[in-house]
């Protein structure tokens, strides 16, 4: 199921919500500040944790990785890198489409039931909003379909496989949310 609000993401009670985090998740400006603050120290000692991949990376663009939700209401956070834009000819949409599917793949091994993700790349790594929500829907969209065709499972007398999460866009801005409702509608 997906679900489309216009609000704070750290306000969510859900099992993870995402944070548009840089790689060396440490904290920032935009969302990945609001999270870090308003989860607390303890999310950046958490942080700190995490290997480095290379020195100064501990995320890099396009994976995931997860820590406890500490002050937060959701119970985890799943932090991503996105791309910072160019012109959409440097792997932009496909690193962006893997900030989603690393972050629904890490949800759902954590047992995941509601997952809320902002609006990634769209603030100050400059992604087109019209363009980072194409990719963010069509990922969504590709992990809730069934793993296997119908006739597949009905052959085998069982249902196909589907995930069981709720995933919302929580947009900080309204005119974000329209922007999902318009491709949420033209979609459905």
């Amino acid at each position: 199921m997906i679900k489309i609000i216009q609000g704070d993401i750290t306000t969510l009670a859900v099992d993870a919500i995402v944070n548009a985090a840089n790689q060396v998740m440490l904290g920032g400006g935009g969302v990945d500040g609001a999270i870090h603050r308003a989860a607390g120290h303890e999310l950046y000692e958490a942080c700190l944790t995490m290997p480095e991949v290379r020195p100064g990376v501990r995320c890099p663009t396009g994976e995931a990785r997860i820590t406890p939700g500490f002050r937060l209401p959701a119970k985890f956070v799943i932090h991503t890198v996105g791309p910072v834009y160019r012109d959409g000819q440097h792997g932009e949409p496909e690193k962006l489409a893997a900030c989603y599917r690393n972050s629904l793949a890490l949800a759902a091994e954590n047992g995941c039931h509601s997952i809320a993700f902002p609006c990634i790349s769209t603030g100050i790594y400059g992604y087109p909003k019209e363009e980072a929500a194409a990719i963010a829907v069509s990922e969504v969209q590709a992990f809730l379909s069934p793993a296997e065709s119908a006739e597949d499972a009905e052959g085998e007398g069982r249902a196909p496989s589907r995930p069981l999460m709720e995933i919302i866009f929580c947009c900080f801005l309204e005119r974000d949310k329209r922007v999902y409702e318009n491709l949420i509608g033209k979609s459905a």
